[in-house]
């Protein structure tokens, strides 16, 4: 890879990660720390807002804004057939937003990608032989939750219980597995860490409070909760 070659792909990396470390970005290019230094220097010398978050890497400033990036054909049919994976999905919240994520994404497809994208789509199809009754609207406003630590309140029906308690929770992480959704969180009632599946959330609100940052390890929990994510009715 070229140099020139190389900066652009690391701005098109600090444009769609938050935080990049040298070291990350050497051992991906396969170069030198000193290198990717060097990378830096070029970048902020042509103008580029590269800032140093001390012991944590390299960011750009929230204003800057760069051309948009043309996809290949390859990677505009791996779009088309995610949205048809998750058009599969029982949650009303995550299919609308992805949908309408993709058609910002579609408006820069080149015209030959996008009429070659459109036949794809016409061409596929994906069968789900699990389809269940229940279905869920809450996994786009929980993912907010997550990442911006609040608290949430759920009213919560166990499968074959008639009774729907409420609960008030700390949302960790989520996982999916035989397209259900299952939120790792922490209880207040049951004041423990619980596993609750987000179509059985029959009722939920977003609260203002915030909760600790426990830098929760999603691959911890489950080599300590193995029998939780194996088998979630």
């Amino acid at each position: 890879m070229t140099q020139l070659a190389r900066l652009i792909s690391i701005l098109t990396l600090l444009r769609s990660k938050r935080l990049l470390t040298a070291t990350e970005l050497a051992e991906k290019y396969d170069v030198s720390v000193r290198t990717i230094y060097r990378d830096i220097r070029k970048l902020e010398e042509a103008g580029v807002p590269v800032y140093t978050i001390e012991g944590r890497g390299y960011s750009l400033t929230d204003t800057y804004t760069i051309a948009p990036v043309q996809f290949t054909e390859k990677q505009a049919n791996a779009l088309i057939t995610a949205e048809h994976i998750i058009s599969q999905s029982k949650d009303a919240s995550f299919v609308n937003d992805f949908k309408e994520a993709l058609i910002k994404i579609k408006s820069v497809f080149k015209t030959s990608v996008q009429e070659k994208s459109e036949i794809l789509n016409n061409k596929i199809h994906v069968f789900n032989w699990k389809l269940e009754e229940t279905a869920s609207n809450a996994l786009s406003e929980i993912q907010v939750a997550i990442t911006n630590f609040n608290c949430v309140e759920i009213n919560y029906k166990k499968a074959n219980d008639y009774q729907i308690s409420q609960r008030k929770i700390e949302p960790y992480a989520m996982y999916s597995t035989d397209n259900k959704w299952i939120l790792i969180a922490w209880c207040h009632l049951r004041n423990e860490m619980r596993a609750f599946r987000i179509d059985r959330i029959q009722d939920f609100k977003v609260l203002e409070e915030k909760f600790e940052d426990r830098k929760f390890n999603i691959s911890d929990y489950f080599a300590t909760h193995t029998h939780n994510y194996k088998d979630r009715k």
